[in-house]
């Protein structure tokens, strides 16, 4: 067990029944640990990628009915899940890495991804259990990414191009069934746009 998780990055993404998060619904999630180098510290197989139930004669946001059909559909299969068996695998996954999450909250690992506070809400609101092993700070690619493109006037990080997201974080399981709107591929695309613009802003990139 390290001696100090907040060195990991716990990297998380949700889908949602709707912006507004006071009253959305968790569609899907996705964790992959990595240490701060942005390593794997377990095998891809481990990595939690979970549909939650909603059924057929629910309906989520216009734009989610519209857009992300095959991810609805998923949610509607017998293999769906509830909230708790969510949390649950959240935390075993977690646990089976860092052991009993330390009583002292700045020793626990950082939720990590892009616009992390909107599924850090999510969290707070319908995952308590997970919500328990977090560190109190959050790693949001986003933020880097505004000042990369706005001050630096760097060129962009291809999030939708899997190969680019496989040549950036080369650990990356993206398949042909996947992509962009999934949680589980925006959790490999903010790894890798993380070490994208790390490997441009470094003064020295050969640098341990």
């Amino acid at each position: 067990m390290p001696k100090n998780s907040a060195n990991f990055y716990l990297w998380f993404d949700t889908e949602y029944s709707t912006v507004d998060l006071d009253r959305a619904r968790l569609l899907q999630a996705a964790l992959i640990v990595t240490d701060s180098r942005l390593r794997r510290v377990h095998p891809p197989e481990d990595d939690v990628n979970l549909y939650l139930k909603f059924p057929a004669e629910d309906r989520a946001d216009p734009w989610v009915e519209k857009n992300l059909p095959v991810l609805l559909e998923r949610c509607r299969m017998p293999e769906a899940v509830d909230l708790g068996a969510v949390d649950a695998a959240l935390c075993a996954r977690v646990d089976g890495i860092f052991g009993k999450p330390s009583r002292e909250i700045r020793l626990r690992p950082v939720l990590a991804g892009n616009s992390i506070h909107a599924d850090w809400t999510l969290v707070r609101r319908l995952l308590p259990q997970f919500l328990e092993r977090l560190h109190y700070r959050l790693l949001d690619v986003t933020t880097i990414k505004l000042e990369w493109l706005r001050w630096f006037k760097g060129e962009s990080f291809d999030k939708e191009n899997p190969v680019e997201v496989r040549r950036c974080f080369p650990a990356a399981t993206i398949g042909p069934e996947i992509g962009p709107h999934d949680a589980y591929y925006d959790v490999q695309a903010s790894i890798a746009e993380l070490a994208f613009y790390r490997s441009r802003l470094a003064k020295n990139p050969d640098v341990q």
